[in-house]
């Protein structure tokens, strides 16, 4: 029988009470041994080992997850499927690597029987649980327990709040050894050279702005707002760089700025100096900055326009704000 929309959206957020249920008995349930497991892992990668992850059915989903997590953050990582694991896969480990087995029971046959194993292989293990009490987490060497108090499911059926407490822990061991390890935005960079994310972590000023010709500057000091205006509309831009005699940027004129000299009622607004009608200063950013930055700029004073400037405070290039979606970092 259909619901009706009131039903369906009490029943939705149910679920996602249940679940945040989980996440809070989680999260109230770390101790010590969540740190042993950091320290664990720690230590594997700094001797060169690896981690292992595995794990069946909604597990095996959540362990590749875990993985790819773990590989973004330089911590080698890989999926071991626990069926092709008795069947040749296990050439994969090596003596030092740390095993991370998912199972919510404790009790899933694959996981246990992967522990002897990976004891012969030299491997530590942890067990990924719900279950603290169960046979995988007594014979692993270290535990991450997680706490589902129920599942979102109405049959209690369907794993959901348990899986969401484990990928949540999951990801929290992956968060905690990211700032353990000193991780900075330039080392996760290089770890995701394409798509929007690394555009956005790899791309600096200096390779977006414009140059040459297509960045007027002029000195303050001998222009009148027309030649401002004339040089502008050259350049195809929304504003001018004006500069001192050493060329360091004094302040800029924008299209904003004319129309505002134009409101004034002055005929001869065109032959004043742009020095009356400019925004003095204005916002400027380094050319060796992420273009990232330029973007919060963009963003947090609303503007059109932004002059990157040398570590002398020169103007070298100009930034329009419609740039920024042809780039895809916006």
């Amino acid at each position: 029988m259909p619901l009706d929309s009131a039903t369906l959206l009490a029943q939705a957020r149910n679920c996602l009470a249940i679940e945040r249920e989980a996440l809070s008995a989680t999260a109230k349930g770390l101790d010590r041994e969540f740190v042993a497991v950091v320290r664990t892992v720690e230590a594997t990668v700094g001797a060169g080992g690896k981690l292992i992850l595995s794990g069946v059915g909604k597990n095996a989903h959540i362990a590749q997850k875990l993985t790819g997590t773990f590989n973004s953050i330089g911590v080698p990582a890989c999926f071991l499927d626990a069926t092709q694991a008795l069947h040749g896969d296990l050439g994969l480990c090596a003596a030092g690597d740390l095993a991370i087995l998912l199972s919510n029971s404790g009790a899933t046959q694959e996981m246990l029987r992967l522990l002897p194993l990976f004891e012969k292989f030299g491997l530590k293990t942890i067990a990924l649980t719900g279950a603290p009490d169960s046979e995988l987490a007594r014979g692993a060497d270290l535990r991450l327990i997680y706490s589902a108090p129920r599942e979102a499911c109405p049959l209690a059926l369907a794993p959901t709040a348990s899986t969401t407490a484990a990928l949540a822990l999951g990801d929290a061991l992956a968060m905690v050894l990211l700032e353990s390890r000193g991780l900075t935005r330039e080392d996760f960079a290089k770890y995701h050279p394409a798509g929007t994310l690394g555009l956005t972590l790899l791309l600096h000023v200096k390779d977006i702005m414009r140059t040459g010709d297509a960045c007027p500057v002029l000195k303050e000091a001998k222009t009148t707002v027309q030649q401002a205006i004339f040089a502008m509309t050259k350049a195809k831009a929304g504003a001018v760089a004006l500069v001192d005699a050493k060329g360091r940027l004094t302040g800029i004129f924008t299209d904003g700025d004319f129309r505002r000299s134009a409101l004034t009622g002055d005929p001869g607004f065109l032959g004043q100096p742009v020095s009356a009608c400019m925004t003095k200063g204005g916002k400027t950013v380094p050319t060796e900055a992420l273009a990232v930055e330029a973007l919060k700029l963009f963003q947090q004073f609303k503007i059109s326009d932004l002059f990157a400037v040398d570590a002398k405070g020169r103007p070298a290039g100009y930034i329009d704000v419609q740039d920024l979606p042809k780039l895809k970092i916006l």
